[in-house]
């Protein structure tokens, strides 16, 4: 293949084409910085090691490489005349590059959400616009620190759409982007390989255009990975510098080294200002467990074994997530323009080492608790690279793998539903599309069809998927189970997707063979609730979203305008928008709105009624709930449903009441109203096709204790459980809120279905028997 811009064969060393001065500069730590002298022709350099200048140079007759760098393990060579290279300086010199208005994509992704949160908490006077389409990887959750700053704006979009991206560019101003993103999970470029094409070269290719039309961007961050190196070799004691051959082993690779190519391409043929980053593995917060540390923490958490592919003797290094922003940070500013830079560290493990150590952290007993599995395809054995050009510019990796490993642990110990219902990410050997909008990884894990729909074909049906695009947002419809009957008479608008409750409404109407969507407008943004509805055209629409706390209701106290935003502000907007479409909201509330009373005493078996006001104001969440539940009586469309304490038969969920309690080193002993949502969920769904309206209590008939339930526990599943009783009295000083416990009256709801079972009854039918582990008596 010709070398750039010379057409010199590969044979050939580069240099000998071309007569200029040629002096090099090593980094400082190698020889102080002095200049040297070189004869070009002692030289060969392949043509990855060529970073052109800010401004294209040309001449004419022979090609000229005024202004280039030439950079090999850790020397820059730069070549020109005299004074073009004393003017240049070391690359690392540069004064600072100061932005005005970023565009960070994929920024509700893990790695560019902490570069985002920490540029608009570290630079207010930057305006941060970020640009995500909201992938199964990526959560807006993440960007929460951000979300009040005056800096910040999100939008919700497509790279590949390139009417938003040049109108995001000019009506932002945008004069800096930092392009994360893309689709980076290696085992569904396997199976999903024309996805990653589309979303990391196709997008990119849309990004470049946009600038290239737009002639006003001054740094282009392109982020790329280490896997574009390819295997690096077991003996290898260098990692691979910047200036190394790029061999990707995989789709998920040879889509970021394409990706590269475009980016250099633009770089040389139109000016742009590209500077490109190669990283190593990242952990930390807020990461979607398909990657391997934050899915051994959860598995961890849930006391199952840790799938280990092959022997574990795979080597990776590791940065945490904050020391990698940090890194983002100094590229930003102090970047050269045309250069790559490694992000990565020289401390590497065993995969086998990190499962050991995540035992470790949880008390566990590897030998028990480590299962060798078969080994993933093209599991490259290891990654390696040079990260001292990026030292060079004052960066340090300085969370220490021990200190980030307990501090991730903490995190997914205090958040572990933050990406709700992953358990088809926690299989050995998980299957999965890259579908928007949809809970896909459960789906794939049972075996459902996943049609993608082109967007020049939408809106049409396709093999019972639907798409629509309204405003700018996307929606799809998952078909149901091929042996399912499909309903024509319902479709569903659901909101919550990766909440509890709104998960297992997926689920239900897949098995029921009934159409839905989940809704990707947030509750308190009208327009976008009104563009879900023209897209979708629902018969019904079910709120399970809203914020319950985290990890608990306690959070809510210090976060009062968050929880009146989402339960209070956003309830009444989507009642609104549906009642002027005329469509019946089903709203799932709460029952612990109410405490017993002289009226309703404990044990006395009288419970509160559905047209009771409530009494219970001890937590703020319980406030808003009571709040927007007396507001709601004026819309004649909205069905309200009261769920308390909600119980399913999945006991590995940590919103489960049963798996709380379990965990608990104490708990209370109050008989309360409880929900089994096996039972009662499919109720909710016969409900909204009946047009059930106004309030009702969603509970099953009856009271059960805390007590009953833990010797349930010990009967079906564990008869080694033990536990400990303390009073309320004691409860309130090791929490922040008061927690409500009532009794509510059933009978309205078991007169319209009569054959809804009582509270232990139903536990021991949906919850306890499917789980039984201890022989039957």
């Amino acid at each position: 293949m010709p070398y750039p811009m010379c057409g010199a064969p590969a044979t050939r060393p580069l240099l000998e084409c071309f007569p200029p001065i040629i002096r090099y500069k090593p980094h400082p730590s190698l020889l102080c910085g002095q200049h040297h002298s070189l004869p070009a022709a002692t030289l060969q350099l392949s043509a990855a090691s060529v970073h052109p200048p800010s401004t294209p140079q040309r001449s004419s007759g022979a090609a000229s490489l005024s202004g280039y760098i030439f950079s090999c393990c850790g020397v820059h060579l730069v070549v020109g005349s005299v004074e073009e290279v004393e003017a240049m300086g070391n690359p690392g010199d540069s004064a600072a590059y100061v932005p005005k208005n970023i565009l960070i994509t994929g920024a509700a992704g893990f790695i560019a959400s902490h570069v985002a949160n920490r540029l608009i908490r570290n630079y207010p006077d930057y305006k941060i616009v970020v640009l995500d389409k909201l992938d199964y990887c990526s959560n807006l959750k993440n960007l929460f620190p951000s979300k009040a700053s005056k800096n910040f704006k999100f939008v919700k979009g497509d790279i590949a759409s390139a009417d938003l991206v040049n109108y995001l560019l000019i009506t932002e101003g945008i004069d800096t982007i930092m392009h994360f993103a893309a689709q980076t999970h290696v085992d569904n470029s396997f199976g999903n390989s024309f996805e990653f094409t589309k979303n990391n070269i196709y997008g990119t290719h849309v990004l470049l255009e946009a600038c290239k039309v737009t002639g006003q961007i001054k740094r282009f961050i392109h982020v790329s990975t280490d896997e574009v190196y390819g295997e690096t070799e077991a003996e290898a004691i260098v990692g691979n510098h910047e200036a190394s051959q790029l061999l990707p082993t995989n789709p998920y690779s040879a889509t970021k080294a394409g990706a590269e190519m475009l980016v250099m391409a633009y770089g040389r043929s139109y000016g742009l200002p590209c500077i490109t980053t190669r990283g190593n593995n990242v952990y930390g917060p807020n990461q979607f467990p398909e990657k391997l540390i934050p899915k051994f923490i959860l598995l961890a958490m849930q006391g199952k074994p840790l799938p280990i592919h092959g022997d574990g003797s795979n080597v990776r290094s590791y940065l945490y997530c904050e020391d990698v922003a940090e890194a983002f940070e100094c590229v930003l500013h102090k970047g050269v323009v045309g250069h790559v830079y490694n992000i990565g560290t020289k401390k590497e493990r065993r995969v086998l080492d990190v499962a050991k150590d995540i035992c470790e952290l949880f008390n566990l007993d590897y030998k028990k608790s480590i299962k060798m599995v078969d080994n993933r395809p093209f599991n490259d054995q290891r990654y390696f690279l040079d990260d001292q050009k990026l030292v060079s510019l004052g960066w340090q990796e300085r969370t220490s793998w021990v200190d980030g490993l307990q501090k991730t642990k903490d995190w997914y110990m205090s958040n572990p539903d933050w990406w709700g219902d992953v358990s088809g990410a926690l299989v050995p050997h998980p299957r999965a599309l890259t579908m928007p909008g949809v809970e896909k990884l459960a789906e794939m894990q049972r075996g459902e069809q996943v049609v993608e729909v082109a967007p020049e074909e939408a809106p049409k049906a396709t093999n019972g998927h639907t798409e629509g695009i309204v405003n700018g947002i996307v929606s799809k419809v998952m078909s149901p189970l091929k042996n399912v009957t499909r309903d024509p008479s319902y479709k569903f608008l659901i909101y919550g997707r990766t909440g509890w409750l709104g998960g297992l409404l997926g689920k239900l109407c897949e098995k029921q063979g009934i159409a839905y969507e989940y809704g990707s407008g947030r509750l308190e943004n009208r327009s976008s609730l009104e563009a879900d509805v023209a897209a979708v055209k629902p018969t019904h629409v079910f709120n399970a979203a809203g914020v319950t706390g985290r990890p608990n209701v306690d959070w809510c106290e210090s976060h009062k305008v968050e929880t009146i935003r989402a339960n209070v502000v956003g309830t009444l907007t989507l009642a609104d928008v549906c009642k002027q479409n005329g469509l019946v909201l089903m709203n799932y509330a709460t029952g612990c709105i109410f405490e017993y009373d002289e009226k309703h005493p404990l044990g006395s078996g009288v419970g509160f009624k559905e047209e009771d006001t409530p009494n219970f104001a001890g937590s703020y969440y319980s406030k808003t709930k009571a709040m927007v539940e007396d507001l709601l009586k004026e819309f004649d469309n909205v069905c309200t449903l009261r769920v308390r304490m909600p119980i399913s038969s999945d006991l590995q969920n940590p919103r489960n009441f049963i798996s709380k309690i379990v965990r608990y080193q104490k708990i209370v002993n109050i008989p309360n109203s409880m929900t089994i949502l096996d039972e009662l969920l499919p109720i909710s769904i016969e409900m909204a096709k009946r047009n059930l309206t106004g309030i009702w209590n969603f509970t099953n008939p009856g009271v059960v204790s805390h007590n009953e339930i833990m010797e349930m526990y010990k009967e079906y599943i564990d008869p080694e459980l033990s536990w400990v009783n303390f009073t309320i009295e004691e409860q309130a000083k090791v929490i922040v809120a008061a927690r409500s416990n009532n009794e509510m009256d059933a009978s309205k709801l078991a007169k319209e279905f009569p054959e809804m079972l009582g509270i232990k009854e139903s536990l021991k039918k949906f919850v306890f028997e499917p789980n039984r582990k201890t022989p039957a008596k």
